[in-house]
Parts: C-alpha cells; structure tokens; sequence
C-alpha cells in the first residue's frame, strides 16, 4: 500500500465491533481502528459513551488507500453493514452512540457523503427514509485496546456468535464473491 496515498473517513454504524471486523478485511483497507467521535468530552471511555450523555458515536476510522478501495466502494461496505433507516439504534442496540453518522473533513467529503446516501437510498436495500447523520469530524478517540479486533479474540463470547458473526459471514459472502477482501480474509 502507499502509505503516501493513505486517505481517512470515519463513521458509525452500530456497534464498532463488527464495522471494525469487517473494514480490517477490505483490500486497500491499512487499518479499522475502533473508537469515538462527535461527542463534547474529552477522552471519553467505553462506560460513559454507554449512557448516552458523552454525545459520541462508537465509530470507525479508517485508513485506506484510494487506489485500491473507492471512497464509493467504502461507502457501499457502509450501508451493507448497518440499517440506516434506524434513528439511534442498530437491532438490540439502542441509543445515540449506535446512531448511523459518516463524519466528513471538508465540503467535497461532504458532498460526496450526500452523494452516497442518495444513492444508497434509491437502491431500496433499506425500506424507509436514512437518518444518517452527517457531522464535521473534529476529533476521534480510540477506544480501550480491549474493543481492538475485539470479534477476532473473542467470537464466541454470546454478543459475537448471535449478532457479529452472522453480519460478518454474510459480508464475507458478498464481498468475497465481488473479489474485494484480502485472500487470508475469505
């Protein structure tokens, strides 16, 4: 990968643990790194964005290379990986931290960001109208080194097998058959 090339986006979609797996997968993908962004207190940790009164998200920032993976093609992993028709909630998991937001850095991402969720939207994937949030990036906050590759140290743990795993093998179904993850990924 050119590391010189190496471009970020970060966003939520529900519970990090899964969003991470799945990006860490991609080719052109250099890293998913769990954490936090869009709330108003300082290092914030895993407890208190659990109440829902930090304002952050539980996110994912991305490190890629454009040359091989798209901002679009990242966009499309987005939306296959998350209900974005769900106001603060993905599933079970309920509250403003599990809300759909795409954080951008500057108009053009904003407007490319305003792109894709049209776009997204005009497929019918989801029924209902997005809610996803589109917010200025202004500071991410990884989370506890525990939540890092947390599915792959732990798949069995009950929230992983009943919830991410099944997410995860039907991402790797989809995106395997487009030829899009890394081969010890398959």
């Amino acid at each position: 990968m050119n590391k010189d090339n190496s471009q970020q986006i970060t966003f939520g979609g529900g519970c990090f643990w899964c969003v991470e797996s799945c990006f860490n997968m991609l080719k052109g993908v250099e890293s998913a790194i769990s954490g936090y962004s869009g709330g108003h207190t300082s290092n914030p940790t895993y407890e208190e964005i659990c109440t829902g009164e930090t304002g952050h998200a539980e996110v994912v920032q991305i490190t890629y290379d454009p040359s091989i993976i798209s901002y679009d093609q990242l966009m499309d992993v987005f939306f296959f990986l998350h209900d974005p028709t769900q106001l603060n909630r993905q599933g079970n998991d309920i509250g403003t931290q599990y809300r759909s937001v795409i954080f951008y850095k500057d108009d053009a991402e904003k407007q490319n960001a305003e792109n894709a969720i049209r776009e997204s939207e005009a497929t019918g994937k989801w029924s209902g109208k997005y809610v996803t949030e589109l917010a200025a990036f202004e500071k991410f906050w990884p989370a506890e080194q525990y939540h890092q590759g947390y599915y792959h140290v732990n798949p069995n743990q009950p929230y992983c097998s009943a919830v991410v795993g099944p997410k995860i093998q039907k991402f790797k179904k989809h995106f395997g058959e487009l030829g899009m993850l890394e081969a010890d990924s398959e």
